[in-house]
């Protein structure tokens, strides 16, 4: 039996995260596929690994996917009825598993992007109210290429304290992490999605990924929203602007942040 949204919200606010949520249909997940790969071929392997920030604004098929029907359904039924698009970026873990000796011996020369331990609102630095943050996914995802890890219920904890990652590869901006001795990383349990699948997680959740080890890509759409009672609060060591934020449900009486809905035509 499919569970209510209701029950989803439960399991949501309980275990911090959500997966394996069906969002997107065949025909969806082709045309979602097909303009990903426009973008590739227009910018690069290299550049839309993790620059394609905030696409949202220019691409009318990137917005569709931002605010699809069933992904705002359930952050409604999660944050409440009136929501904001804070944020989004493609993240792409291309493949790095080698064919041959001389090709391993080759990927040594070469740091395999990861993710570090991390809660989202590190970044971003919020009061007021939560931030949920999507990953629909473009391609199947699982342990080999690099899927999501969260530790339930630790967005119960608060936020914890970040250092500076002594590890390279970390593709978190700000190349921070939680010490690992604040973490049971016993209790991680992995997210695999099929392609057209999202996960949705709050941001004190603490999550990470590994490397993508397989000779497949996982690339994914991650979207953060945030209800309208959110506001930001200003750290003068990282300073942020917010240039790409959207009302995509209901209505905003407090004007925390601009509304920069784009005229896409």
């Amino acid at each position: 039996m499919t569970p209510s949204l209701a029950e989803l919200s439960e399991t949501y606010w309980k275990h911090g995260f959500l997966t394996g949520v069906p969002v997107l249909d065949p025909e969806e997940l082709e045309r979602a596929t097909e303009g990903f790969s426009r973008l590739e071929n227009e910018f690069g392997l290299e550049y839309t690994q993790y620059s394609l920030h905030n696409v949202h604004l220019k691409y009318r098929w990137v917005m569709s996917l931002a605010t699809h029907p069933k992904v705002l359904e359930l952050i409604k039924g999660i944050l409440g009825p009136n929501v904001i698009l804070l944020d989004s970026r493609f993240i792409c873990k291309y493949p790095t598993k080698q064919k041959s000796p001389s090709d391993a011996c080759e990927s040594q020369k070469h740091v395999l992007p990861y993710v570090a331990w991390h809660q989202d609102i590190r970044y971003w630095g919020f009061e007021g109210g939560s931030v949920a943050s999507v990953w629909l996914a473009l391609d199947d995802v699982d342990q080999e290429n690099g899927v999501l890890q969260v530790i339930p219920g630790s967005h119960h904890q608060g936020l914890l304290p970040h250092i500076t990652s002594p590890n390279p590869g970390n593709m978190l901006t700000a190349n921070q992490e939680i010490p690992e001795h604040l973490l049971n990383t016993s209790e991680a349990v992995e997210c695999p999605l099929q392609a057209g699948q999202m996960s949705i997680h709050d941001g004190l959740t603490v999550h990470a990924s590994e490397s993508n080890l397989s000779t497949r890509r996982r690339c994914g759409f991650v979207i953060r929203y945030v209800p309208t009672t959110a506001y930001p609060v200003q750290d003068p060591d990282r300073p942020r602007t917010f240039n790409a934020t959207v009302l995509v449900s209901g209505v905003d009486e407090y004007s925390h942040f601009p509304n920069n809905a784009p005229n896409l035509q």
